[in-house]
């Protein structure tokens, strides 16, 4: 197609100062422009020297303009190991409107931030293995600016298919385009995750058939921690996981649950408000039916499932101090934003993309038809959950994929749970039936690779493998 076929650089020689005080020279911006398609552009600058700091390591950070006034961020990581042959991996964070920041910063990436604003590489970051990229989606999101219309899961898909026809056709990232391709997220990638791969795969098919002209994204693994899947099931969940969170006990009072098991089974409650919305269809009709359904559930099942827990990791309190938020003190610095090519102050959960998904009621609609026809398809998956989230929590999980419609329901239903262990310890409780993986990983929040990398790591090398999951 040709997206990419004029390309134009130009230096910028700027200084800066660092936290520490050392100086900082802004590397060369690089700006790649379409000659086919209106206001489609990637624009970014390579070798910033910022968080990944290995020896020879390449990085790219910067905007891939999707349309006019739509600058969505990406930050890209060359693998540590064999980068010529090495699989390529998107990373996508949930909210709606929670950047993937994120996941780099605190879970997979490679370098933590400590408090005094300095970096140290992170031995489990995920590109020691895989090329990664991360991107803040959908616009107005972390680093992402400009115009935002999407105020649905499936209205996102779109526009990260369009980035990606951008990065495919560009010199830069066109040899990745053949690499196995993992698709990774979680908490809202539970709903991403299944609307984004289907629609890829949708867009496959019309350019096979000549019907459009692109370049193909074919995924060949799904991976969803801790994700949220099916509004109907997992609201139950909260009551059940109050009740009795595995290996945790009962989070709170016979009072309280009381309440929560009248909020969800009355009429008129959590369970007949959910099944209004899910029976009202997608028709702007039923925007109405599914946010009150959202708002009733959140109010009187998620949040009385935490109270005075940290409602990602049951363990803390409400003002949890793990994982750090030092990182974003960091993307705060003029310096590093001019290093890394950042046009937009960084906002780690941005509200107005929330506001556009909160009007429509996306939160209380399901994806489970969709995610369990990919299963269908055989496609390599694994769903995983840390078992101390509340949030989205594992139970909840499982419950949704035992619920799945596939050609492995009753297998999956009664396959026992093993554990994995990594040098015999035990690390998750593991269900395998083929190509699909579940998992509950212990001792582990929302974010399973901050509180377990070691595992977090070794989990994804399986999946990269196309490996069922096993002990090492």
């Amino acid at each position: 197609m040709g997206f990419l076929s004029a390309l134009s650089v130009f230096t910028s020689i700027a200084f800066a100062t660092l936290a520490n005080g050392s100086p900082l020279t802004s590397p060369v911006k690089r700006e790649l422009v379409s000659q086919n398609l209106e206001d489609v552009k990637l624009r970014y600058v390579a070798d910033s020297g910022i968080c990944e700091t290995t020896p020879g390591v390449h990085q790219m950070s910067g905007y891939i303009d999707v349309g006019k006034n739509m600058s969505m961020w990406f930050w890209f990581f060359e693998a540590r190991e064999s980068p010529e042959t090495a699989p390529f991996t998107l990373w996508l964070n949930g909210g709606p409107g929670c950047s993937s920041m994120i996941g780099l910063f605190q879970e997979h990436g490679p370098c933590l931030v400590n408090d005094d604003l300095t970096t140290t590489l992170n031995p489990f970051s995920w590109n020691n293995i895989s090329n990664m990229i991360y991107i803040d989606q959908p616009i107005g999101t972390g680093f992402s600016f400009g115009t935002d219309t999407v105020n649905t899961t499936d209205a996102g898909a779109p526009f990260v298919w369009t980035a990606f026809q951008v990065l495919f056709e560009s010199p830069e990232f066109a040899k990745f385009q053949k690499r196995e391709f993992l698709f990774t997220t979680e908490s809202y990638g539970g709903h991403y995750g299944p609307s984004f791969v289907t629609f890829f795969d949708e867009q496959n098919e019309k350019i096979q058939k000549g019907e459009i002209k692109g370049e193909e994204i074919n995924v060949s693994a799904l991976m969803i921690n801790n994700g949220w899947f099916d509004p109907l099931i997992q609201n139950k969940a909260y009551l059940d996981f109050a009740t009795n969170a595995p290996g945790y006990g009962q989070l709170q009072s016979d009072e309280v649950l009381a309440a929560m098991n009248d909020s969800y089974f009355r009429p008129g409650g959590c369970l007949d408000q959910e099944q209004a919305c899910y029976d009202a269809g997608t028709g702007p009709e039923s925007d109405k039916v599914c946010r009150d359904a959202d708002d009733f559930c959140i109010e009187f099942l998620l949040v009385p499932a935490a109270i005075d827990r940290d409602i990602d990791d049951l363990r803390q309190n409400s003002s949890a101090l793990f994982p750090s938020e030092a990182y974003v003190t960091f993307l705060h610095q003029q310096a590093i934003m001019d290093a890394i090519g950042a046009e937009a102050t960084y906002q780690e959960c941005a509200d107005a993309p929330d506001e556009l998904f909160v009007r429509t009621g996306d939160d209380a609609r399901t994806q489970l038809p969709k995610l369990g026809a990919l299963a269908n398809s055989r496609l390599k998956m694994l769903v995983w959950a840390g078992d101390a989230d509340i949030n989205c929590n594992w139970l909840g999980g499982h419950a949704s994929v035992l619920a799945m419609d596939w050609y492995g329901k009753e297998r999956l239903a009664n396959t026992p749970f093993t554990n994995m262990t990594i040098d015999g310890k035990a690390v998750a409780a593991i269900q395998n039936v083929d190509n699909f993986s579940f998992a509950r990983v212990y001792e582990a929040g929302h974010e399973v690779p901050a509180f377990q990398p070691e595992a977090a790591l070794e989990i994804f090398r399986q999946i990269l493998n196309m490996q069922q999951l096993h002990s090492v």
